[in-house]
């Protein structure tokens, strides 16, 4: 190996990030029956996709090994192999060393992508018409909530801005309160979350006044809330 690889290979090695993907092979060498509580304890953020059992192996022929994917959130920037070795040591007991972690990488996609890949409902996955699992199948420990970790760019923000706005105007949401309540119960029909929200209108709280106080204005002349509005569920 010349002096170039070298370096990039450290480099590697040495470099930091938050988000992280690993596999877990649960027919691995010593992997525990109480994997799942192992790894919460280790207190980060995880995601785990559904057993992929029905992985094709087009190379060989039949199915891939079965595994998991993973997904593990720092709270601040550790190298790919502090993660391997602190999950490793989880799911390790004092006789056995687990041996069925593999593939700790740092995420250099899109996280919603990889969190998509979970359930092979990411666009690559669904060009390869890979088999695709049940969402409602996937693990999140110690409060994962991939909403918390998708960065929106500018162009979707302004768009979801819009209709964060529109909703307040049309329902004549009063305060702060009223909109969460609503996201509660109507934000899937919009794309929103109460994190979403919390981003877009991040840096707006004049605005955000602006339409509350118009909106209580109304309601005080008597117009009511267009609740014919709400989209169909």
């Amino acid at each position: 190996m010349n002096v170039l690889c070298l370096d990039i290979v450290y480099f590697m090695a040495k470099e930091k990030a938050r988000f992280f993907t690993f596999l877990l092979y649960p027919d691995g060498e010593g992997f525990p029956s109480d994997w799942e509580i192992r790894l919460e304890l280790i207190g980060q953020p995880i995601a785990i996709s559904p057993l992929h059992d029905q992985d094709k192996d087009k190379k060989n022929g039949g199915y891939k090994k079965r595994h998991y994917h993973g997904i593990y959130v720092a709270n601040n920037p550790v190298t790919a192999d502090s993660v391997r070795v602190r999950i490793q040591r989880a799911l390790s007991s004092e006789v056995e060393e687990c041996k069925a972690i593999a593939r700790v990488q740092i995420v250099r996609t899109s996280i919603e992508n990889v969190y998509l890949y979970l359930t092979h409902e990411s666009k690559d996955a669904v060009v390869k018409k890979k088999h695709r699992y049940d969402k409602e199948d996937i693990k999140h420990l110690n409060c994962f909530d991939i909403s918390r970790y998708v960065v929106l760019d500018t162009e979707v923000k302004g768009e979801l801005f819009n209709v964060v706005v529109s909703i307040i105007r049309i329902y004549m949401l009063e305060n702060i309160f009223d909109l969460y309540d609503f996201v509660d119960e109507h934000g899937e029909n919009y794309g929103l979350t109460i994190n979403i929200v919390n981003e877009v209108i991040q840096g707006k709280t004049g605005f955000m006044k602006l339409l509350f106080d118009g909106a209580y204005q109304r309601r005080k002349r008597g117009q009511g809330p267009k609740e014919n509005l709400v989209s169909e569920e």
